[in-house]
């Protein structure tokens, strides 16, 4: 996924870009940078690897030395970022959150307009905040080149550009990531999370909309590009990216995640009966209590999260080594698995490796029973719009693999009743993963209950992991 923080303030920001961005560290990814702009000592930029040390480890010395009043810093998926562009335009920092699914169209347009050549990352690949930039370079002022680049990138882009003035803040053409404004007496921000700002003294001010652009100064955040009625914000923010304590259009993250507990809780009355209740940490946790609050079944913590370990286990770059890291972040309660019947709760079953692997590691400390309800339907689309996985097939989804097993060339045109919950292959799929994963039990929360779980209009969420819908 990734994050973004930026601040403008009349006294020096380095402190809260730097606390900032740190607080978005939970989103998992691999590379971290800031930049910094001070009116008399100009430009400074910092990138880290951050895949083996956290962001304040590694940007302490810069907190220290770095000077400036305005600032943007970001968590990154794979590229190098925030990067410096020097055009037409002038000098300016950009960052960004999304994906482009139309790279080679969006390469060949800018070559043909006189651009000339692109860095490439390790692995041959071009950087998608350098494409964003060489897309707002095509127009004749940045808000211009903003606006063209929400327009012509296929699937989801959100940004911050900063300038010597100030920071364009600018949420992708669907808002299906978000940003949100603060303010305090000397300045302002913008934050892809709320919660990164509240202990470095900024009052939330509002969300933006879709495809809104604000450009942020010292003194205030002016609305340059009109937000769109049309939304499709992420479900999986709630269900899995989000910290607890985020809100997002004015939902809490904490406040979703019991709710879908609950709402499995009571599809399961009266068909299971565990000893207790246990979420996969961490993302899982919140589920687990609402399904506790609601069942009556104790909540307990059967394995620990060791956390000096790799924070999310999909940011290892192989399959073998994220499943490596998945079984040796959680570390067993024995007292809390032996002769037990457990019910466990994940954010979702992807490929189904790891939490195969955890239900093995619970049957080997002496667990009787584990039962499993992944917090969100099966997935059957790999994500178009944000890095939620770098599978190369869509048959990664342990889902998809069932039901090619089942329908073979017919596969595809059955998708719909797959997704279905009442449909006798939505039960017959369940079972197949179940039995390959050696659950219990296997019953997955319904996309119904999740979406009335966020409580927000289902024609702004966006879906599409689940039922392939735009």
């Amino acid at each position: 996924m990734g994050g973004l923080f930026g601040a403008v303030s009349k006294t020096d920001c380095v402190f809260d870009v730097f606390f900032g961005t740190d607080y978005h560290s939970h989103l998992g990814t691999r590379r971290a940078g800031m930049v910094v702009y001070d009116s008399k000592a100009g430009f400074d930029r910092s990138i880290h690897n951050i895949e083996n040390s956290p962001f304040r480890t590694k940007f302490t010395d810069e907190m220290n030395k770095m000077c400036g009043q305005i600032g943007i810093g970001c968590i990154s998926d794979y590229e190098p970022q925030p990067i410096m562009v020097r055009s037409h335009l002038g000098t300016y920092a950009i960052a960004t959150v999304g994906k482009i699914n139309n790279v080679d169209e969006l390469v060949e347009m800018v070559y043909s307009k006189g651009h000339t050549h692109f860095l490439e990352m390790s692995g041959g690949e071009i950087n998608p905040t350098e494409l964003t930039a060489a897309v707002i370079n095509q127009k004749s002022t940045i808000l211009e080149g903003i606006s063209y680049a929400q327009e012509v990138i296929d699937g989801s882009m959100t940004m911050l550009v900063m300038t010597e003035k100030g920071i364009y803040a600018a949420r992708d053409e669907l808002g299906r990531t978000p940003l949100v404004l603060g303010k305090k007496d000397d300045g302002w921000c913008v934050s892809f999370e709320d919660f990164a700002f509240f202990n470095l003294g900024y009052e939330k001010i509002r969300e933006l909309g879709a495809s809104e652009v604000v450009f942020i100064t010292a003194d205030g955040a002016e609305t340059v590009k009109q937000p769109k009625k049309k939304m499709r914000i992420c479900s999986f923010l709630w269900i899995y990216y989000g910290y607890p304590c985020a809100t997002y259009e004015g939902v809490s993250v904490e406040r979703v995640r019991s709710n879908c507990g609950k709402k499995m809780a009571m599809r399961d009355k009266g068909e299971v009966f565990p000893d207790i209740v246990a979420g996969v940490p961490d993302s899982g946790t919140g589920h687990a209590i609402g399904y506790a609050n609601e069942s009556g079944v104790p909540f307990a913590r059967p394995f620990i999260k060791y956390t000096p370990t790799w924070p999310r286990s999909f940011m290892p770059p192989t399959q073998k080594k994220r499943n490596l890291i998945a079984k040796m972040k959680l570390l067993p309660a024995t007292e809390f698995i032996k002769d037990k019947s457990l019910l466990i709760i994940d954010d979702s079953i992807v490929r189904g490796t790891q939490l195969g692997e955890t239900t093995q590691f619970l049957y080997e400390k002496g667990a009787k029973e584990v039962h499993v309800r992944p917090a969100c339907a099966p997935l059957l689309f790999g994500c178009k719009y944000l890095n939620f996985s770098r599978s190369t097939s869509e048959l990664d989804l342990i889902a998809r693999r069932v039901i090619l097993e089942r329908e073979g060339d017919k596969a595809e045109e059955k998708l719909a009743d797959y997704a279905d919950p009442t449909s006798e292959n939505y039960q017959e799929m369940l079972e197949e993963i179940r039995k390959k994963l050696h659950f219990t039990t296997l019953k997955y929360n319904r996309l119904d209950d999740m979406i009335e779980a966020i409580g927000i209009d289902p024609d702004c969420l966006c879906t599409y992991c689940w039922d392939g819908r735009e």
